[in-house]
């Protein structure tokens, strides 16, 4: 069987490296192997989230492609792509004689190749492989699909299925219906007027009011959108867009350019999973994430995702190697309390004057709420000068890098491991951004539970990835919102960051 040839050939590579490797290699590859064979689905989660610098499981999913005799599908973002290609094959190649024998049959693909007998594989990115489930009807079924980095996995189809009206748009439409100019141009006038009636918040979008949906179904009665005409439809006026719009399971939002006096329009589905279980029927997959779910089920994330019955396997991280510190001060007042930011500020001070003695590396701040990253940002450049540097991959040595969860997922790998990441309060998804508060919405109306399926787990995978290369380095971790301690799903968000060995004090970093 070929797990017992994955087997082998994974036990002579790792012996062959005078280096350390992942301890799941073995398991992960044999897993992987049997899926091939079977045909059968599942869902790894390796604890290693996007965002660190070791992603050594990537191995265990290579060697099975690279050993199985048909084409394979592997879907993973380009930066991922160009190390496997560039690092990972390579190294495979030189120390397995049968994978490189094999290799004019494994011709690596950037797209589907017209040669029915092709039996090599293939890479795809995220965006690409979702049209061709959507969008190819003659993509062909069947074919075993590795999907890497599935912490994106939601952004990636979320992205993909919402759509957008754009400020160009507007002209355009005028441009296809002269006789309507008016009624066009009023529509977006009163728009805009009610727009920018909605307080300023970080993130510049808004759903839909009632009295802004009724504006806009008075534009799609009186030119009855969606187009159906085909030489209509070639003016782009986002045939799909009205379509998807005046769907009833669709969240409506609008994103205010202000300083231009502009606005965009966006429909994104309420609920993913409707729209992924025809993608899951039509190849086996076998989706491969770092932090999906506390549990190796993967119950929540699995009805989020829509996916039925499969293998799903949780490994967990090397108490001995990949152990963090962790700080949680018992006296800080909580979060949503006047006292917080000076209470705040003291103890970030405290934590800088005591880390910047004691070691020359990167500190690093993550501030979620915005106007509070400005106000500690101001108050630390005061004390700390040019040290103080707010989301820029050019950071010092030893600076103060103040950032958003964002910025940090997507940066975090230019970045030498930080021995020390102050967390100020936790990532709960804001209230205040569209799709989050028309997301909690829909969940109530379902009669669910908004905070324990969605908002919890979101903030425990942002939580995950956020201190992947802390882990790495087996840093400190200090967590400045009191609620991990004085609420009940503290337990979970613990269980998020095993293992670590807690520190009492501050003067212990």
């Amino acid at each position: 069987m070929i797990e017992v040839e994955v087997h082998q050939s994974m036990l002579n590579f790792l012996r062959s490296q005078n280096q350390p490797h992942w301890p799941h290699n073995l398991t992960m590859a044999r897993l992987v192997a049997r899926a091939l064979r079977l045909e059968r689905s599942a869902l790894i989660q390796t604890a290693s989230p996007p965002g660190g610098h070791n992603q050594q499981y990537q191995l265990s999913y290579l060697l099975p492609i690279l050993m199985w005799p048909r084409k394979t599908i592997l879907v993973a973002p380009q930066p991922v792509q160009e190390h496997l290609i560039t690092v990972e094959i390579p190294r495979l190649l030189a120390t397995n004689s049968k994978i490189s024998s094999s290799l004019p049959k494994k011709v690596i693909h950037t797209h589907l190749p017209q040669d029915p007998n092709f039996n090599g594989l293939i890479l795809m990115r995220p965006e690409a492989w979702l049209v061709s489930q959507w969008q190819d009807e003659h993509f062909p079924k069947g074919i075993p699909t590795i999907i890497d980095w599935a912490d994106d996995l939601e952004t990636w189809v979320q992205n993909y299925l919402t759509a957008s009206f754009l400020p160009t748009n507007w002209n355009q439409m005028m441009q296809v219906y002269p006789d309507q100019a008016d009624l066009i141009r009023e529509t977006r006038v009163n728009l805009i007027r009610s727009l920018f009636q909605h307080p300023v918040n970080p993130y510049n979008c808004y759903l839909i009011e009632q009295y802004e949906q009724k504006i806009l179904q008075n534009l799609i009665e009186g030119l009855s959108l969606p187009l159906r005409n085909k030489e209509l439809q070639n003016h782009h006026l986002n045939h799909d867009f009205w379509s998807q719009w005046q769907s009833n399971e669709q969240l409506r939002w609008a994103k205010i350019h202000r300083q231009r006096g502009s606005f965009s329009l966006y429909c994104t589905p309420y609920d993913l999973s409707k729209a992924l279980k025809e993608i899951w029927t039509k190849q086996p997959v076998v989706i491969i994430g770092g932090a999906l779910d506390l549990e190796a089920k993967a119950n929540n994330y699995r009805q989020m995702m829509g996916l039925g019955d499969l293998t799903c396997v949780k490994f967990f991280h090397d108490h001995h190697h990949e152990m963090i510190q962790l700080y949680l001060p018992n006296s800080l007042p909580m979060p949503n309390t006047p006292q917080f930011q000076l209470a705040l500020i003291t103890e970030i001070r405290s934590l800088l004057y005591i880390s910047s003695s004691a070691i020359n590396r990167l500190t690093v701040l993550l501030i979620g709420d915005v106007p509070l990253k400005s106000q500690v940002g101001t108050t630390l450049a005061s004390e700390f000068g040019s040290r103080v540097q707010v989301e820029t991959v050019s950071a010092e040595k030893n600076g103060i890098l103040i950032t958003g969860w964002e910025f940090w997922q997507q940066h975090q790998r230019q970045f030498k491991a930080p021995k020390l990441l102050i967390i100020t309060t936790l990532p709960l998804p804001s209230l205040e951004h569209p799709l989050v508060s028309g997301r909690v919405n829909f969940y109530k109306q379902q009669g669910l539970d908004c905070f324990r399926l969605y908002l919890l787990p979101k903030a425990l995978q942002d939580l995950q990835r956020a201190i992947t290369s802390v882990r790495e380095s087996q840093g400190v971790v200090a967590i400045l919102d009191s609620r991990v301690i004085r609420r009940s799903y503290g337990q979970q968000i613990l269980a998020a960051l095993s293992p670590f060995a807690k520190i009492d004090s501050a003067s212990a970093t």
